[in-house]
């Protein structure tokens, strides 16, 4: 559904029909995902402003334009994780000349496993970027214990990009939206604005905090589209303090 919204090619008549049923409620979602797309670009270019040369990519999604080891430096690594089979094999075939990527197999809702396996690549001693761009509403039950254990693991001087999408601009729309999804067998769970900021506990949002896609550090200040609106797909990046 994400790679039809995006105008892509890998999808097929379900996740289109399912992506049709979403447009009919929210018309503007495909604006929501490009915007969504470019805050990740925008986010992996201020972390390796900040010397930040480990990713770690929760939730992929399908191989698209300017992925995150083509935007992170040629010597970064990286490590995807997802569990969608089609994401898997797609990656793995883009990627198998990549020494320094890796694509692991893996859920956010069993974040230990999923750490132990990305520090087979990654050395979490050190700073590491996670980013959950788009993925945490599709966790069903309280993420807070998720978010805990990952922040945990992280190294001081380590960041987090987040974005989730937010039922605060119109609440009634977001069971019809969530119904979608949960009949496409991707249950998703929108959120509000003081539930999204608490999954950064323990770290320290940069600025300018928790805003809306268009409003993160955008390219061009003077024109940014939903300037200043009631909270409808919030993001954000923040550090981790040393001890």
């Amino acid at each position: 559904m994400y790679d039809y919204y995006l105008g892509g090619k890998d999808n097929f008549p379900a996740d289109r029909a399912a992506a049709e049923k979403v447009l009919e409620i929210v018309p503007h979602v495909p604006f929501m995902v490009r915007e969504n797309r470019a805050f990740l670009g925008r986010a992996v270019r201020f972390l390796r402003e900040q010397g930040i040369t480990q990713f770690l990519d929760i939730g992929t999604g399908l191989p698209t334009q300017e992925n995150v080891h083509q935007l992170a430096g040629e010597e970064a690594k990286v490590v995807y994780v997802d569990n969608d089979p089609q994401v898997l094999a797609h990656a793995r075939a883009l990627l198998q000349d990549s020494p320094h990527v890796r694509i692991i197999d893996g859920d956010l809702r069993e974040p230990e496993r999923l750490l132990a396996d990305a520090g087979e690549h990654l050395d979490l001693s050190r700073p590491v970027a996670v980013l959950m761009v788009a993925i945490v509403h599709f966790v069903q039950d309280d993420p807070t214990p998720i978010m805990a254990t990952l922040t945990s693991a992280m190294a001081p001087g380590s960041f987090m990009a987040l974005s989730h999408a937010c039922k605060d601009i119109r609440p009634e729309i977001a069971p019809g939206v969530e119904r979608v999804y949960q009949e496409a067998s991707a249950p998703f769970t929108a959120r509000g604005s003081a539930e999204i900021i608490a999954l950064f506990d323990g770290l320290e949002l940069v600025e300018p905090g928790m805003v809306n896609l268009p409003e993160w550090r955008p390219e061009d200040p003077d024109h940014v589209p939903f300037r200043d609106s009631p909270p409808y797909f919030l993001c954000g990046v923040a550090r981790k303090p040393a001890r």
